[in-house]
Formats: C-alpha cells, structure tokens, sequence
C-alpha cells in the first residue's frame, strides 16, 4: 500500500515532526531537574526547533502534504500545531492562498495589500515597513492571536475570522474539513500547552513563552528578507533565492525561494529542476541572489533595491 504521496523522503520531514514533540512534551517534564545552562539551552532549543518547523516542516507540508491518507494528514497537522503553537491548517491559508497569491504585493491606492503578510503592509512612500516594526509586530499579534484562541475553549474553537473564513475552500465539503481541521488543531495546541503548564509553570513562563516570540521574530526576519529588495511587480524576481549548498541540504532546499514562487506546487526536492527550467526567464531581468540565508540577511550589505528601480549590482 502506498504511504507517501509525494515522495519517500518526506519520511525525513514527518520524523523531524516526531522529534520536536516529543522534545516539546519532554521540555517540561524535566524542566525541575535542569540547573540554569541547561534551562538556557532548552530554551535556545525550543526556539531554534519552533522556528525551524514553521520555516520548513510545515511550510513544505502546506504546499505538499506528505501522505496518501487523509486521516494520516490530518494527524501530522495536529501534532505540528502542537510543535509551533498555532493551527497548521489555519497556516496554509493564510500562506498558500494568500501570500502565494498576491506575492508579497505593493500597496494599493486605498493604502492596502492583499498579501496580509506583505513587507509593504506598513510601509510608506512605496517602501518595505521598517525591519523592527514588521517583525515585533508580526510576533505581537501572533502572541494576542493565540491568547484569543485559548479563550476560545467556551466555543470550541469555532472558526469566527473573517479572514481565515475568506480563504477556506468554496466547495461545501472540502470547506467543512478544512475548518473542522482548523477547530482540531486549536484545540490540539491549546489543550497541549494547557496539560504541558499544568506539568510546569515556570517552564510555561520562563521557557516556552520566551521561545514562541523569539521563534515568531526569527520567522518574519526570514520573510522579511525573502523578499527585502526584490521587484514585487515582476514574477521572475518578487523574491530571493539563496544557492548555499549546505544551507539547501539542512533546509530541504528552502533557499530557491523565487522558484517556490515560480512553482510553489512542485516538490521541494525538485527545486534545483525548477531553476534549471527557469535559467533562462530568470536571467531576463535583474534579481536578487543572496551569498547568505535570509534568516541572516541583515548581512546582504550590497542587496540592490530592484523595488525603487535600483539594479546596478546585483548579487549573481
């Protein structure tokens, strides 16, 4: 019987998922016993695995779910709404239908973007919003998303965002199993952080809390940096790819960002394919090629700024 929709090495994925819950669950249980470092480096640990799955694990999964049964699918999104703290289900449309649509989009004349993740969604004069700005107010409203959630328990965790509600499927079917979907992993996160504070509270307070912000800060400084720069007017360079080899090994090939752009439905694996097919479209205009990764991109010092006309150089 077949077991992977996709492809075999999304087994590597799911077991990477195994691994960060049963490090979630585990944090708590022996949060008593650790001394000060230790504390120090499981907090490192949460936050660097938090940050890891919402950048790759469940990114990938959103776009490709790994298994052939449904049942098998729905499973692997509850458990990573445990790991990230947030409804997986909920993640995909706000990213594959959203910003994957829209592509990180400019502002319109009413002073709005239709990618609701987009770096230009505060920004002024046709710029990118400031870098503290995008990404502490990105982790803040997350924050005030999961503490409304908790409070949802008294309504079951009933999908009421309008925006959320935009954005699930128009087929009735698929569109009650998507937010039924939804409804589970909320309460699959919130039951689980509820059960994991009742283990330890200081490790919910000192520990857990401190690693979801800073996970969510280190989330939006890889977004903020996919796209700092690039031409959102243009298909071919609304983003920007990273070639490192070992960063693509660890990442499952995260860095081809502009060609997940190009083709966001093709396997993660076929990434390097993707580009090959592209050379030639992608060399027909300036773009952004990062020498680092975009969770560090700060350090991208000669980026031209292709947004406001700036193509010079460019980092090819």
């Amino acid at each position: 019987m077949k077991v992977w929709k996709n492809s075999p090495k999304d087994a590597i994925l799911a077991g990477i998922s195994v691994v960060q819950l049963i490090v979630t669950v585990g944090s708590p249980i022996i949060w008593s016993q650790l001394s000060t470092t230790a504390r120090a480096v499981d907090g490192v640990l949460l936050t660097m695995l938090m940050a890891y799955n919402i950048i790759v694990v469940s990114h990938l999964f959103t776009h490709m779910p790994w298994f052939v049964s449904a049942r098998l699918n729905a499973v692997t999104s509850v458990v990573n709404s445990i790991s990230i703290g947030q409804s997986v289900q909920a993640y995909q449309f706000t990213h594959v239908r959203n910003h994957h649509r829209y592509n990180n989009d400019r502002q319109r004349p009413d002073g709005e973007t239709r990618d609701r993740s987009s770096t230009y969604r505060r920004g002024k004069n046709g710029q990118h919003e400031p870098l503290l700005s995008y990404i502490l107010g990105g982790a803040l409203s997350s924050v005030v998303g999961r503490a409304v959630e908790l409070s949802m328990v008294v309504r079951g965790w009933r999908v009421t965002d309008a925006n959320l509600l935009r954005l699930a499927s128009r087929q009735p079917g698929r569109r009650s199993r998507e937010l039924r979907q939804v409804r589970l992993d909320r309460a699959a996160h919130c039951l689980a952080l509820v059960a994991l504070a009742t283990i330890s509270w200081q490790w919910a307070l000192f520990c857990y809390l401190p690693a979801f912000v800073c996970a969510l800060v280190l989330v939006n400084v890889q977004n903020y940096f996919r796209h700092y720069g690039a031409d959102p007017d243009s298909r071919t360079t609304d983003s920007v790819s990273h070639y490192g080899r070992l960063y693509n090994l660890l990442t499952f090939n995260d860095g081809y960002h502009q060609e997940h752009h190009l083709s966001p439905a093709t396997h993660w694996s076929q990434m390097p394919a993707v580009h090959a097919r592209h050379r030639e479209r992608l060399a027909t205009k300036p773009r952004i090629i990062s020498p680092v990764p975009a969770m560090v991109g700060f350090l991208d010092r000669s980026r031209p700024l292709l947004h406001e006309g700036t193509s010079e150089s460019s980092n090819s």
